[in-house]
């Protein structure tokens, strides 16, 4: 396997080294946090810059227009509470104060998808990517470990305009090289291979290449792509990929209606048709357990993934 790991980290950890990076090299960068502190990491940028951090309490749609004002002074204020709180909770004061009139807010979100785990339904956002991806001007970024969540927070603080950047609760495998540039709405091709293309996002990126591994074995050749930022999408990498394969699987942590599946089909129907499988949640929501018991009832693992490439070759 082309990509391996020496240590397990959680997304959440990536974005907090980010943020007290850009405490040291961004004065303009200031903090806004809905009394998640230590759950979105944001310890050392308040040690770094505690003038720069705003605790807005149980608040969230309050931080929403705090973060708004702050902007039009010319600072850059990044929010951070859990996916779901930064997403439905606060949507009308996102739409209203921050994307319509194209404000400078980074809406950091923790806690994504399934893999919350134990917190349950009610705090697992399946629909938070969907949402986001509709408001026009919004930037939208799902990375997949610890080093490219980091290389993403530190890449949008010198994008202008709004941006929404989901990561997750559980450790994962860190795999993408620590000096891996990112560029923002540029996929990275992972594997090539002849079959199949799998287009993957945060947590389903490592799952995808685990999948890759096991069909190698069997004869199987996966292209295997990293789609990190869902919109603006790569349409370019992925059209590439399709027109040598021929067949698309979609593989995300997020409802199939709204995520990135439903970009890449969209994107396909309008410039080239072709057979697609979704790895996705199946218009649910979800419960509490074990993130690992979680993917594999709610089939977005590898196991999955294998599934959805058979399912495709069948055909």
């Amino acid at each position: 396997m082309k990509y391996t790991y020496t240590e397990k980290k959680d997304t959440r950890s990536g974005f907090g080294a980010g943020l007290a990076e850009l405490a040291d090299t961004n004065p303009n960068v200031v903090a806004l946090c809905a009394d998640l502190i230590g759950s979105l990491k944001m310890e050392k940028f308040i040690e770094k810059a505690p003038e720069r951090f705003y605790q807005t309490g149980i608040a969230e749609a309050n931080m929403m227009g705090l973060a708004a004002g702050l902007s039009i002074t010319g600072k850059i204020p990044f929010t951070g509470t859990f996916a779901n709180f930064s997403t439905s909770r606060v949507y009308d004061q996102i739409r209203q104060s921050i994307a319509y009139s194209d404000k400078n807010v980074k809406i950091c979100a923790s806690h994504a998808g399934l893999t919350l785990g134990e917190d349950g339904a009610t705090h697992q956002v399946l629909e938070d990517i969907g949402m986001m991806k509709m408001l026009p001007g919004m930037t939208v970024i799902n990375p997949c470990d610890y080093n490219q969540t980091k290389a993403a927070t530190l890449a949008i603080a010198d994008h202008h305009g709004p941006v929404y950047l989901r990561f997750g609760r559980p450790v994962v495998p860190v795999f993408i090289p620590e000096d891996m540039p990112f560029e923002i709405g540029k996929g990275i091709l992972l594997q090539e291979g002849t079959d199949v293309t799998i287009v993957a996002t945060g947590h389903l990126v490592w799952e995808s290449l685990l999948a890759a591994d096991a069909l190698e074995k069997e004869g199987i050749s996966c292209e295997v792509i990293n789609i990190h930022t869902i919109k603006p999408l790569d349409e370019e990498i992925i059209l590439k990929s399709v027109e040598k394969t021929g067949k698309i699987v979609t593989a995300e942590e997020h409802n199939y209606l709204g995520g990135l599946g439903e970009s890449v089909a969209g994107m396909l129907a309008r410039r080239r048709p072709t057979r697609q499988e979704f790895v996705a949640v199946n218009d649910t929501f979800g419960e509490s357990a074990t993130p690992a018991e979680l993917m594999k009832k709610y089939k977005i693992d590898s196991d999955a993934v294998q599934d959805a490439v058979k399912r495709i070759l069948d055909k």
